[in-house]
């Protein structure tokens, strides 16, 4: 499904897929729609919420982009002078062709629910339309949970809606499907529609909206239980499918997995002490390197590495913030920056400096992977002798160039859960964390940007944060900008698949 459906100077008309939050729900949690929007392009940096749809519903919602449009929207939702049509699926027929409902909606422990308004009062009022099955609904008033509460308490539950009674279904049969309303600035009529498609696999409609295929054709699939199916992970890695799962494939997952189309489908042994490399369950024989698109660039892919295929797809959009220069609202960037990637790995992060204009000084442990770095900026017209390769232990290289009196714009450290070198010993991200950025942080220019990021786990948002912005202060430095980046929507977060990676951004003075 398209994202987008209208933009101009001050609009942007978006069709959301179920399943997606409007905004956040928690400081940590996954972002939602608006922020991942805000935090995407410089040109939305000051989109504003006008309205809000539930997490479970899709359809059409405008943002502002200006103040100008911000106001007269709002004016115009408040005079009630915005249209909205919804339609809804139902497996109870209704004992009517047209029905106006009129309650007020209170909140009743954890559901709303309507009663007669008492004087003085403003109802909530729906118009209902009925044609079979399908259902019209426009609603005149905006409360929360308004439609699904005046269709549940009038006979006619929404399906898959079982906080009020719906039958199960695969999603919440509700969507948005117009909307109409005068342009902030023109008074132009205007008016928008999407159809819905309620058959549509609500996982794989979150990708098509996120994912532009022609930019990118490496990303996740299917996120264990916050995708519906505990335990098994699937990425997409350009024409091969990658399953990962604790022990042998179920008959079920097996199915689900014969549903995508793919070149050839691999299976890896999730293990807690190291992995084997992915065996091929079907299809063609790759060679032993998959090239896959991600942001407009290219990378080299292996299957036959053990732990990793060579690019971590859940940093995805911070490696976009590298290449485009843009982090969130307020952050600037140099156009020319100096960058160090320590634990470079196989350098995706350097790829994407230096495909933004930057000079990149990429630091990793192993020469191998910094050979495969070297292939990565080759991929992409980048010529690796403009660039330096380090190989040794971070730490150590971080007071080498310390006495070089090397500075940079920007630092990123990505380091692995747990490692372990002759010159330094164990490293242990939930321990030693704030040891490695008081390493890093004299090789940072004054004004320069933090990338911290880890993948244990065990280590809580709060601790992360505190272990680096702690860090900052006892050096005497202060942060003057921080963008905490959670997992990309690809790798949606729930109770049942709890967030793993952490990732902030930071302006250091």
């Amino acid at each position: 499904m398209e994202l987008i459906v209208f933009e101009d100077e001050h609009l942007l008309v978006v069709n959301k897929p179920a399943g997606w939050n409007t905004h956040s729900p928690a400081p940590f949690a996954g972002e939602g729609l608006y922020e991942w929007l805000k935090n995407r392009r410089p040109r939305w940096s000051a989109l504003a919420i006008i309205h809000r749809l539930d997490k479970e519903t899709s359809g059409l919602m405008v943002f502002g982009k200006t103040a100008a449009a911000n106001g007269s929207l709002a004016r115009q939702f408040d005079q009630r002078r915005v249209q909205k049509k919804y339609i809804l699926l139902t497996d109870r027929k209704p004992s009517f062709r047209e029905w106006r409902a009129r309650s007020a909606i209170v909140r009743a422990g954890a559901k709303y629910a309507s009663r007669t308004p008492h004087a003085g009062a403003p109802p909530a009022e729906t118009l209902f339309s009925a044609a079979g099955e399908v259902i019209e609904a426009v609603p005149l008033t905006g409360r929360t949970h308004q439609i699904r509460v005046h269709a549940s308490e009038h006979g006619f539950p929404i399906l898959g809606d079982t906080l009020y009674g719906g039958a199960p279904a695969a999603r919440l049969c509700l969507h948005a499907t117009e909307l109409r309303f005068e342009h902030p600035v023109t008074g132009q009529p205007l008016s928008f529609s999407a159809p819905p498609d309620f058959t549509a696999d609500t996982r794989l409609a979150l990708r098509a909206a996120i994912i532009d295929p022609s930019l990118t054709d490496a990303y996740r699939l299917i996120h264990g239980a916050a995708d519906g199916w505990p335990g098994l992970y699937l990425d997409r890695l350009g024409e091969d499918i990658l399953a990962q799962t604790a022990g042998a494939l179920t008959v079920l997952q097996r199915q689900r997995l014969e549903q995508i189309e793919a070149r050839a489908v691999y299976h890896q042994l999730l293990q807690r002490t190291g992995r084997a490399p992915p065996q091929r369950l079907w299809g063609a024989p790759a060679t032993n390197e998959i090239l896959v698109r991600e942001n407009g660039l290219r990378f080299s892919l292996r299957l036959d590495e053990g732990s990793s295929t060579g690019l971590f797809l859940d940093q995805r959009d911070n490696r976009r913030r590298l290449k485009e220069h843009y982090i969130a609202p307020g952050f600037e960037l140099p156009p020319a920056p100096e960058v160090l990637n320590a634990f470079a790995y196989t350098c995706g992060f350097s790829v994407c400096a230096a495909a933004g204009g930057g000079h990149v000084t990429s630091l990793d442990l192993s020469k191998s992977y910094l050979e495969w770095g070297r292939r990565n900026f080759v991929l992409n017209r980048l010529e690796p002798s403009g660039h330096e390769f380090i190989f040794g232990d971070a730490f150590a290289w971080f007071r080498r160039l310390v006495k070089k009196k090397r500075f940079f714009d920007i630092i990123v450290l990505d380091p692995p859960t747990f490692s372990r070198s002759r010159e330094s010993g164990v490293f242990q991200a939930e321990k030693d964390y704030g040891a490695l950025v008081d390493a890093a942080l004299p090789l940072l220019k004054p004004g320069g940007t933090l990338l911290a990021s880890t993948n244990a786990a065990a280590f809580a948002p709060e601790d992360f944060l505190e272990a680096v912005t702690g860090s900052i202060r006892r050096t005497g430095r202060s942060v003057s900008r921080q963008h905490y980046a959670p997992q990309p929507p690809d790798f949606p977060i729930e109770r049942g698949e709890p967030a793993y990676l952490k990732t902030v951004w930071l302006q250091v003075d």
